[in-house]
């Protein structure tokens, strides 16, 4: 009876184990889009911006992902790093890291942004945190040798830290009048949707590195 006893308890045990175990596994990959208004949706409801259609865009291919939105208007490389830890929760199985276009506005030293951007890189590192870079352009009117130095930044950093980098997110966006808001600057929802579509084989390599992890 004893001996009955003790392997009841012990299948108990395993069925409790591997039920968690399934529980774990169906647990949907949590990405988090960190950036700035061009992250945030700016002027737009949240179910428009881009972290709420590319998560649309990857569940469409059948992956379980949830992207939470952890941008802010007007932030800077110097703002993010002064949040990325509170703004990137414990649990997070990526990010998707999106700054630096309003330190080309304010024509904030080239070397300064990327000292920045790399100590974030560094802090989201440490904490296992896989990441998809995102690069943005110096406007035109910042002159050519400035727009040079800046631009160099993302795939420097991306080099540098082995990431996988989407060189420039209004790519197809900026130059089209129709996919912008009357500022001229960024992106209405239209505009927001193409960003998505073009950034989506990047966003899906990324949720496949984590989805292959849990196997």
């Amino acid at each position: 009876m004893r001996f009955k006893a003790v392997a009841l308890h012990f299948t108990v045990i395993l069925m409790a184990t591997l039920g968690a175990a399934r529980l774990a596994a169906a647990e949907p990959v949590q990405l988090v889009g960190f950036g700035d208004s061009l992250m945030a949706g700016y002027q737009l409801p949240q179910e428009d911006a881009l972290p709420a259609q590319l998560q649309r865009a990857l569940v469409a291919k059948g992956h379980d992902v949830v992207i939470t939105n952890a941008g802010f208007s007007g932030d800077t490389t110097s703002g993010g790093l002064s949040r990325v830890d509170w703004s990137v929760p414990d649990g997070t199985d990526g990010v998707i890291l999106e700054l630096g276009a309003n330190d080309a506005l304010r024509g904030i030293p080239p070397d300064q942004s990327e000292k920045n951007l790399d100590q974030i890189i560094s802090r989201l590192k440490a904490r296992g945190i896989p990441i998809l870079l995102v690069g943005v352009l110096a406007p035109p009117n910042m002159g050519a040798q400035y727009g040079e130095t800046f631009n160099a930044i993302y795939p420097r950093l991306a080099a540098k830290h082995a990431l996988p980098l989407y060189p420039f997110i209004l790519d197809g966006v900026i130059t089209e009048r129709s996919l912008l808001l009357e500022d001229g600057m960024h992106p209405n929802t239209k505009g927001l949707a193409v960003m998505a579509q073009r950034m989506l084989p990047l966003a899906e390599e990324l949720v496949k590195s984590v989805e292959g992890k849990s196997k």
